[in-house]
């Protein structure tokens, strides 16, 4: 035994409504991968995660919620197929905060990135930040990031490099403007730059990865986090615009149509992938975007419905700059329609809940685990969206209030508060804060509140060498105790160390002499109890890496 000391997370709104309930029938190959309605008992125990996010696609751009002129079957099929969220919100109207969101299950008014580079550095993830990919690696999941990461600096062994946040393998864009290159210079394995001297178009080496991560992990618990950069502007595809070349639209506009035709193809070879591989039944695959349509370089919006009934678009918080697609799709999943609103800073929580995983206590994000099957969920008090000294929203019920900071947006001097009934007014068009001042003073009362300093507590393992000795920390950043707690590296127990409790916000070390074994490579094992049953986290030390692993971590 190796000795040790123990110290003490309109017409476009009623298509979309009426497909919602068609059910495509599979044919061929899916058909036969494709259980019936009967069948569908609900998700597997610890699933595997396929996350697909979309680049700016609005939320009336694809077919089952209106969309008529860009297709997209693959998408309208998995949403007849499987749970399509009505009401469905992005972290931020723009990508930084949104991604950010999404990751790590609090909004923009606590997370840690909150706004794009504007003139300056992008803002990036830190130590302190704990993705799901973190928690699902520690559960011993197999994790990867293909395409675009967004947040800098183009560094390996950063903390904000995905390799440190949770993912074991990385491929694609690691800052934010990196990712506008259709063609680029060169892209990111993990800590490797590989040049490809602009001759590839990285949507396509994105597809072709992501399958093959999904044929080399069919056969134990994965994470796949698919961020293409399509349909982001430029609108750049190969070639031409295929079937929409010779319609009479501005070149971009065919483009475009053509980059979200091939984002659907691109879920349809993921899909694909996983009938083939076997991992179908097994799999839960969330699909959805980063923020409501863009309008840059000739894009036409109001050509396609992007937003679709909403007003607004990317960089707004009115309901066309945040409302998104959002499809939950599983061979096991009933086809229905939810209408509670989720977020995006959801996402994490669920998966979280999915895997067996206690979730960091103190996010802004909750399980909807509940409205994958039906069996329903807590809904949110309110939502809020933050966009430091531009604008800021909150949705609470039926009612949404945006306040724009002074001299933002024809704001004034002193900022304006507008107040929407979001029932009687989808498309936000009558202001009623003349009418209802209570009320608004109210709500943005409540936004004041929710917007502050990150209130997560520290979570996860950190293993640290100095001296010939690797410290192994364990810190609950859950909300539930941690019981019967024990601590091991290599396989070999502490010969003294007493099964221990950690209450929320407490964290225990463990010291193991290396006695000559290469630190690289070393992997720690923490095992524990919960209401929810046994728990065994890993973490695995990585050559050239402080504290990150390929296998299992989760560090704060």
């Amino acid at each position: 035994m190796l000795p040790c000391v123990i110290n003490g997370p309109s017409r476009r709104a009623f298509l979309a409504g009426t497909l919602a309930g068609i059910s495509v029938p599979p044919t061929g190959a899916a058909a036969a991968a494709t259980p019936t309605p009967g069948a569908r008992a609900g998700l597997p125990s610890r699933p595997n995660v396929v996350v697909v996010l979309a680049d700016d696609l609005g939320w009336g751009e694809i077919g089952s919620q209106g969309q008529r002129l860009a297709r997209t079957p693959t998408l309208d099929r998995l949403a007849a197929e499987g749970v399509r969220f009505e009401t469905a919100y992005s972290g931020a109207p723009l990508c930084a905060p949104s991604r950010c969101a999404l990751l790590t299950g609090l909004h923009a008014g606590h997370g840690t990135v909150r706004e794009n580079p504007e003139g300056g550095p992008q803002r990036s993830l830190t130590s302190a930040d704990v993705t799901f990919a973190e928690l699902l690696q520690l559960a011993g999941y197999r994790t990867a990031c293909i395409g675009k990461w967004g947040f800098g600096p183009e560094e390996p062994g950063q903390p904000s490099h995905p390799n440190e946040r949770g993912f074991g393998e990385f491929f694609g864009y690691i800052g934010h403007k990196h990712a506008h290159e259709y063609y680029p210079r060169y892209l990111w394995h993990n800590g490797e730059r590989v040049e490809l001297g602009g001759r590839a178009y990285a949507p396509d080496l994105f597809r072709r990865r992501a399958q093959k991560f999904i044929r080399r992990r069919a056969d134990e618990p994965f994470l796949l986090y698919f961020a293409s950069n399509l349909p982001h502007a430029p609108s750049v595809v190969p070639g031409d615009a295929g079937r929409y070349e010779h319609e009479p639209w501005t070149r971009a506009n065919r483009r475009h149509a053509a980059q979200v035709s091939r984002l659907d193809a691109d879920v349809a070879a993921l899909v694909r992938t996983l009938r083939e591989t076997g991992a179908a039944e097994r799999t839960l695959l969330l699909f959805t975007s980063d923020n409501g349509p863009h309008h840059e370089k000739g894009v036409t919006p109001e050509l396609f419905d992007a937003n679709g009934p909403w007003r607004g678009v990317k960089r707004q918080l009115y309901e066309g700059g945040i409302r998104v697609p959002f499809i939950a799709w599983s061979p096991r999943l009933r086809p229905r329609v939810e209408t509670q609103p989720v977020a995006s800073w959801d996402v994490l929580p669920t998966l979280a809940d999915l895997a067996g995983v206690p979730a960091p206590a103190h996010l802004d994000g909750r399980s909807f685990r509940g409205l994958l099957t039906g069996e329903g969920a807590p809904a949110h008090d309110h939502l809020v969206w933050n966009r430091p000294r531009k604008m800021q929203a909150i949705r609470r019920g039926r009612w949404k209030a945006i306040r724009f900071a002074p001299h933002i947006a024809g704001a004034g001097p002193r900022g304006r508060v507008e107040l929407y009934d979001l029932d009687a007014d989808p498309g936000e068009r009558r202001n009623l804060a003349a009418l209802r001042p209570a009320l608004a003073a109210d709500l943005v009362a409540r936004l004041d509140r929710s917007i502050g300093p990150d209130p997560r507590l520290p979570y996860g393992m950190e293993l640290a060498v100095a001296d010939g000795r690797l410290t192994v920390t364990l810190r609950n950043g859950s909300a539930v105790s941690w019981r019967d707690v024990e601590l091991s590296v290599g396989g070999a127990r502490p010969a003294s160390a007493p099964a221990g409790t950690l209450a929320p916000g407490e964290e225990t070390s463990a010291v193991f002499p290396l006695a000559g074994a290469d630190p690289a490579g070393v992997t720690a094992r923490a095992v524990f109890r919960t209401s929810r049953g046994r728990h065994v986290f890993r973490r695995r030390r990585r050559a050239g890496a402080a504290a990150s692993g390929d296998g299992t971590a989760a560090t704060r």
